[in-house]
């Protein structure tokens, strides 16, 4: 058997490729959108991609397994489960919990396991050379390392109200499934630490059936599915606002992307014309680079592992972009917005200095400067921080206002003040500064050592 974990650090998301080497066969199960990495690995091991598969309709990445089919020709299998509302919208082979996906001499049985979605499926692998025992299950976003998938992203995300409970009540009789596996069986999950889909994602790829019914807090409770449903409801990630375009973009029938597509260099001259016509400008550098000399209106979000993730709390999926980026990184910066389908792109630029726009510098301010402004009578302290951090612990007199809402939540913030923003180390207010220089606060000042170097220091804190 052939068998290689591909892991996207950025979306902490993971996929599976499992081939029979005896036949010549692979098996995909929830790839990303570029595909090229799948179809690399399946020729350099003298594979075949004959068939693509998902375990649900993803909300956290654009899926690529319609890309896959296009360029191999391969077999589509998807979950016919959940009903009539859960139904991808393109056309597949319908897959039913006890349906047996045959791959040479591995098969790999379908277990619907809903609760994260309705339509959720899991899959159970056996290596029938080597034993008739099921040595393997593919998870999606049903049984993380330590954790379990969420069920509120429907209602949260998506908007579909009453489904949370209902969700949890399914999952609850899902990992009753799971419990009855045999301990040895290996668990591959969808996502790792990092991820929005759970709020206690494990670091390591994989774990056992055994060592999760031991380990996992969400397994601990018995027949208690009160309890079970309070604490898992309890406590979530915000959901990122492009949850629900993925949702819907991975459902219904989209045009494909098959390749990684190679953006447009502007010119100079092409640059200045579409800045001055307000087409929104996203400058990819880093935060120190940005605060020493940027682009009036322009958004700061570093293309780093962070970048996707950003990206689709900030923008809206109908509105052009063109960024600010090294040439050298465009490849990676192209991959990472492919995955959330943000295609909008009108090109790039990989410099500020020469286009004889007058640039602007940043205020960020130390420790002891934020300390003495935050006592000034006409400054709004505000934390950028997620909900969950800011109930842990904020500075006394702060103003919550989430970095990924923050433009919906402006009226939060007095423009006739002085604005302080901090959040935990610099990333966020980063954003957040650039958001609001852009919709018209003029006076904002940015602590960029954030609740690390505050905490670091001693400094108090209140609930």
């Amino acid at each position: 058997m052939f068998f290689q974990h591909v892991y996207d650090k950025t979306l902490a998301q993971a996929s599976y490729i499992i081939g029979c080497q005896a036949k010549g066969e692979a098996i995909v199960i929830d790839p990303k959108r570029d595909v090229d990495t799948y179809l690399e690995i399946a020729a350099q091991n003298n594979l075949k991609i004959t068939k693509v598969t998902e375990t649900h309709i993803h909300a956290d990445f654009l899926s690529g397994s319609r890309e896959l089919v296009a360029l191999t020709g391969a077999e589509l299998l998807l979950s016919d489960e959940g009903g009539v509302d859960w139904q991808y919208e393109f056309a597949h082979t319908g897959l039913k919990h006890g349906d047996v996906i045959t791959l040479g001499n591995l098969t790999l049985e379908v277990l619907h396991t809903p609760g994260h979605t309705p339509e959720s499926i899991s899959f159970l692998l056996t290596d029938h050379p080597a034993t008739a025992e099921p040595i393997m299950l593919f998870t999606g976003d049903f049984v993380f390392v330590g954790d379990v998938g969420r069920p509120d992203l429907l209602e949260k995300a998506a908007g579909m109200a009453g489904t949370q409970e209902k969700g949890a009540k399914q999952l609850f009789e899902s990992i009753k499934r799971f419990m009855s596996l045999a301990d040895h069986v290996q668990v591959w999950p969808g996502h790792g630490a990092g991820s929005a889909c759970g709020k206690a994602l494990g670091a390591v790829p994989s774990t056992t059936v055994g060592y999760e019914k031991i380990r996992n807090w969400a397994l601990q409770y018995g027949d208690n599915e009160e309890a079970f449903t309070k604490d898992l409801l309890d406590g979530q990630p915000e959901a990122p606002k492009y949850f629900a375009m993925m949702k819907k973009l991975n459902k219904v029938d989209r045009p494909l992307l098959t390749a990684v597509p190679q953006l447009k260099k502007l010119t100079k001259e092409e640059f200045l014309k579409v800045y001055q016509e307000g087409v929104l400008v996203i400058d990819t550098r880093n935060k120190v680079e940005f605060a020493k000399g940027y682009l009036p209106d322009s958004l700061n979000i570093q293309g780093n592992n962070s970048f996707s993730n950003w990206m689709g709390w900030v923008l809206s999926y109908d509105v052009p972009f063109v960024l600010i980026a090294d040439e050298s990184a465009m490849e990676d910066i192209t991959r990472k917005l492919m995955r959330i389908g943000l295609d909008n792109i009108y090109g790039f630029i990989d410099s500020v200095t020469d286009l004889g726009v007058e640039l602007q510098t940043a205020n960020v301010i130390d420790m002891e400067q934020f300390e003495a402004a935050i006592q000034e009578d006409n400054v709004q302290l505000v934390d950028v921080r997620n909900e969950k951090e800011f109930t842990a612990g904020h500075i006394e007199g702060a103003t919550h206002a989430f970095v990924g809402t923050l433009v919906s939540n402006l009226d939060k913030l007095d423009k006739s003040k002085d604005i302080v923003i901090h959040c935990q180390a610099g990333d966020r207010s980063t954003i957040a500064y650039s958001i609001l220089k852009k919709y018209g606060f003029e006076s904002v000042r940015n602590y960029a050592g954030g609740m690390k170097e505050w905490t670091m220091n001693g400094k108090s804190l209140v609930k």
